[in-house]
C-alpha cells in the first residue's frame, strides 16, 4: 500500500554555518527547552563534538549533533522537523552513525531521553537502542529523569573469526 506522502531522497552532510537558522527553527519546534545558537556554537567548536544535517529538496528537514569518544558515539542533540517526521529522514542519520561503529573501535552508540520524550524513547527503541539506566534530575532545566540509552554494534560471525590488522583498516 502506497503511502500519500512522497518518498523523497535524503542527503545527509557535515553541518554548516548557513545551515544554522534551519537548525535552530528545527530545535525550537522540537523542543520547549531548546539550545541557544551559543550553545551549538560552544558545543561545536570542540575537536571531538560533529553537527550533521539531513536536507530533502536543497532543505535542511534535521540534524544531529554527537561527539567522538575512544570506544563510543555520543549522541547530544537531534531533531527532525515536526513536518518531515515518520519519513525516514531520523533513520537516515541513525543510519550514518550506525555504520561509522565496528567491532574493532567505537562498538556502541549513547544518548540521554528526556522521560516524557515518548517519541524519541520509541524511535531509537525501534532501530535497538535499550534504555541501560535512569539519570535522576538529569537536565538543569527541570527536575526530570532521562533514559541512558545504548545501541551495541554486534560483530558478524566473519569479523570474530579474523582479527583486522589495524593498520589496514584505517588506511583503506
Amino acid at each position: 500500500m502506497e503511502s500519500n506522502q512522497t518518498k523523497t531522497c535524503v542527503h545527509i552532510r557535515w553541518m554548516i554555518r548557513r545551515d544554522m537558522p534551519a537548525v535552530l527553527a528545527i530545535e525550537n519546534k522540537s523542543f520547549e527547552f531548546s539550545w541557544t545558537e551559543e550553545d551549538f556554537i560552544r558545543c561545536l567548536r570542540q575537536r571531538n563534538c560533529i553537527g550533521m544535517v539531513a536536507e530533502e529538496n536543497d532543505q535542511v528537514v534535521g540534524f544531529m549533533i554527537y561527539e567522538l569518544h575512544k570506544n563510543r558515539l555520543h549522541i547530544l542533540n537531534f531533531a527532525v522537523s515536526p513536518d518531515h517526521r515518520r519519513g525516514g529522514v531520523g533513520l537516515a542519520m541513525t543510519s550514518k552513525l550506525l555504520g561509522k561503529l565496528s567491532n574493532e573501535r567505537r562498538n556502541r552508540i549513547m544518548l540521554e531521553v528526556r522521560e516524557t520524550n515518548l517519541e524519541a524513547q520509541l524511535f531509537f527503541k525501534k532501530i535497538g537502542f535499550k534504555a541501560v539506566s535512569v539519570l535522576r534530575d538529569f537536565y538543569e532545566d527541570t527536575d526530570e529523569d532521562a533514559y541512558l540509552m545504548q545501541y551495541r554494534y554486534q560483530a558478524t560471525a566473519e569479523e570474530l573469526a579474523s582479527p583486522h590488522n589495524r593498520i589496514s583498516k584505517l588506511a583503506g
